[in-house]
């Protein structure tokens, strides 16, 4: 069915309902309006109203001399009341002025207006056609009218609906719906200037409400524009820079935070380099501490060496210089038993191998003889390091 949107009655919701997968077809649009229309159909009659999705439209039904006026929202038909039908209009006249202008109110006067013809004047022809057919019902019935009617289909105004679908077999159950010109043109003239103003023209069922056709051909059909669009593109496009403004501040917000989130990290990253870096400080320091402590352990004091050189030492014997460096012992002095000092020494746990550096000088003042004798210092440990000497000394 071709009607506009803004025009359908209540009846094609069911109708829409049952071309859900036809909607599917073309894309996203169409599924989009008919999502739309069915949720609309949730809200109150009088919410609808509010939001210009339930308009309705003005009937105008011809009987005799008189024009019955007829609201209809929903499926609810109200009676408004009649008027003498209108004159036609001369075929030379400048300009048509509404004939309803005076009689309706404004919020009427826009509604989307139909001729709603009788009963009896319409031939209806129930088909069964394929499911493809729903999306252009109305062509596709075109070319039945010849042979359900006894019509061509350019001497009658036709429209098709769908009543079903069948589950079984995926056809569709449609109605085709057709008035001879002889009988539509008569009305049409009786209109006068409304018929100009006309959206549609439908067809009384047997209670006497729209069968919810439409029979005028699309290029006639007059297009009401909705009078709350301006205000509802308004709205739409402050709704639509508030989403914007609101994902732009989420936007901004994410990167302020993640811009605090890198100085941060940043500011961490410098404070733990400078924890690394002090403890790496730290850990060689404790590192050479105990290099420092091993080397201690395993090499005897100063006083050690004193102590030990005091007793084996001869008392005939005077250190002039005792010199301790790094793993080397330094002796200079006079004694009298000079040439058996090795001797005394050997053996020894706190150094190894005395030897006399060059030769013994007579010292004439003293009798004595002058020596230079040096020594490798060894472990500090007598019990661990004197047996081994000694059993290297036998087996030499």
């Amino acid at each position: 069915m071709n009607s506009p949107s803004d025009s359908q009655p209540a009846g094609l919701a069911q109708d829409r309902l049952r071309r859900l997968g036809a909607r599917l077809a073309p894309g996203a649009g169409g599924f989009l309006r008919w999502w739309g229309h069915h949720l609309a159909a949730w809200l109150p009659l009088r919410v609808r109203r509010v939001l210009g999705l339930d308009r309705g439209r003005l009937l105008l039904q011809l009987e005799g001399e008189t024009l019955q006026l007829r609201l209809q929202h929903g499926g609810d038909v109200r009676d408004l009341g009649s008027v003498p039908a209108p004159a036609t209009a001369a075929s030379d006249a400048i300009a048509v002025v509404d004939p309803l202008a005076s009689l309706l109110p404004p919020r009427l006067l826009d509604l989307p207006r139909w001729l709603l013809l009788p009963t009896a004047s319409s031939l209806r022809r129930r088909l069964v056609l394929p499911a493809a057919a729903a999306e252009r019902l109305r062509d596709v019935v075109g070319f039945e009218i010849d042979r359900q009617t006894p019509f061509t289909a350019e001497a009658v105004a036709f429209d098709a609906r769908v009543l079903a679908r069948r589950d079984s077999d995926g056809q569709l159950d449609a109605e085709l719906v057709a008035v001879p010109r002889q009988v539509l043109d008569p009305q049409w003239a009786a209109l006068g200037p409304l018929a100009t103003t006309l959206a549609g023209v439908d067809v009384a069922a047997n209670d006497g409400a729209p069968l919810g056709v439409n029979l005028l051909p699309p290029a006639q059909r007059r297009r009401h524009g909705d009078p709350l669009r301006y205000w509802n593109l308004a709205l739409a496009a402050i709704a639509l820079i508030a989403v914007v403004a609101t994902l732009w501040q989420l936007l901004g917000n994410r990167r302020a935070a993640a811009d605090a989130l890198e100085q941060n990290i940043a500011n961490n990253a410098a404070a733990a380099r400078r924890a690394a870096v002090q403890r790496q400080a730290l850990v060689d320091l404790i590192e050479g501490q105990a290099f420092l402590d091993r080397l201690r352990a395993e090499r005897p004091t100063a006083v050690e060496v004193i102590d030990e050189l005091s007793r084996r030492l001869p008392d005939n014997t005077y250190l002039e210089k005792l010199a301790i460096e790094d793993s080397s012992v330094l002796l200079i002095g006079l004694s009298r038993e000079a040439p058996s000092l090795i001797q005394r020494l050997q053996g020894s746990p706190l150094w190894r191998s005395p030897a006399l550096t060059g030769a013994l000088q007579p010292d004439p003042g003293s009798g004595r003889d002058r020596f230079t004798l040096t020594a490798e210092l060894g472990p500090a440990k007598p019990a661990a390091a004197a047996p081994t000497r000694a059993g290297a000394s036998d087996g030499e």
